[in-house]
């Protein structure tokens, strides 16, 4: 197999694992209408208590992971209780949630930067024993089965009474308020699923890469951000609830894959946090200039 394709295929295995991560920020960030900026904070935390509870305490990648849900369930907590209670701004209760998690993070990791799991057996480790297929391939499987059960998951909660008030709350809150709903609730709600999912996919990758680290977190938002933007302009003719969630995840595969094009080009990896932000600001440009050309296209006909 060529360098190019091994590379391709890591970068989708990589796209599809960083999707559940776009699934959590899709739902704060379209949904909910809320800039939630705790997703750096939770992805190191699902990343560093996995590596933690797996390496200090011998625990299996499956309790790994649930535990790293658990703990991004946690953190989205925190900043739907300060956002909701306290009445402070979502974007700065998610700012304020983050700079406490990485207090936290350093104390679950005993001041260590990282830990490396190069002699504990992950969940993709384990898969890769058992079939003989090569890790970066098992990544892909289990990513896909992993992204195929969440996506169903969030679909059947969003057809359900609970899922149409978290909607009906994003979509117009004075409107649903007046029907009788906590929308406080609702908010704190959204934000515990979203960072749940963001934390599983930090102890996912953490279980990847085979360690967990401080700063796996950095840039997480404008990673979920550029996956959803991409993901709509690639599906805006599907219009389907399902759809959109399918195209978070669709914009993170190539997000991950135009990253590694640009790196084999020879690309600085240094520059990359650059090109995350052109790639956002690009695809949010482009729709709007789009439909300004369409305007003054009909006006001058």
């Amino acid at each position: 197999m060529s360098v190019w394709l091994i590379s391709m295929q890591g970068a989708v295995s990589q796209g599809i694992i960083y999707g559940i991560m776009a699934l959590g920020v899709y739902l704060t960030f379209r949904i909910m209408d809320i800039a939630d900026l705790t997703v750096d904070g939770s992805f190191a935390l699902g990343s560093c208590i996995c590596a933690t509870v797996m390496m200090n305490y011998g625990m299996n990648p499956v309790v790994g992971l649930i535990i790293s849900l658990g703990a991004g369930i946690l953190a989205g907590g925190v900043t739907g209780f300060l956002h909701t209670v306290f009445e402070i701004p979502a974007i700065l209760a998610g700012i304020l949630t983050q700079i406490g998690l990485w207090s936290v993070n350093l104390r679950i990791m005993k001041g260590a930067a990282n830990i490396t799991l190069l002699n504990k057996q992950t969940i993709f480790s384990y898969f890769a024993e058992k079939t003989g297929w090569d890790q970066s391939v098992v990544v892909l499987m289990i990513g896909i089965i992993l992204v195929a059960v969440i996506i169903l998951l969030l679909y059947w909660l969003f057809g359900t009474e609970i899922g149409a008030t978290l909607r009906a709350t994003g979509n117009n809150e004075d409107m649903i308020r007046a029907l009788g709903v906590n929308t406080k609730w609702t908010k704190v709600l959204a934000l515990m699923i979203s960072n749940g999912l963001v934390g599983l996919s930090g102890g996912l990758v953490c279980q990847m890469n085979k360690f967990g680290d401080i700063n796996s977190g950095t840039g997480s938002i404008v990673i979920g951000l550029a996956a959803i933007v991409i993901g709509e302009m690639l599906m805006k003719r599907f219009i389907s609830f399902g759809s959109k969630l399918v195209s978070a995840v669709l914009g993170s595969v190539i997000y991950f894959v135009i990253r590694a094009v640009v790196l084999r080009l020879g690309m600085d990896p240094n520059d990359m946090k650059l090109l995350s932000a052109l790639l956002v600001a690009v695809a949010l440009c482009i729709p709007v200039m789009m439909e300004k050309w369409r305007v003054k296209r009909a006006y001058v006909e």
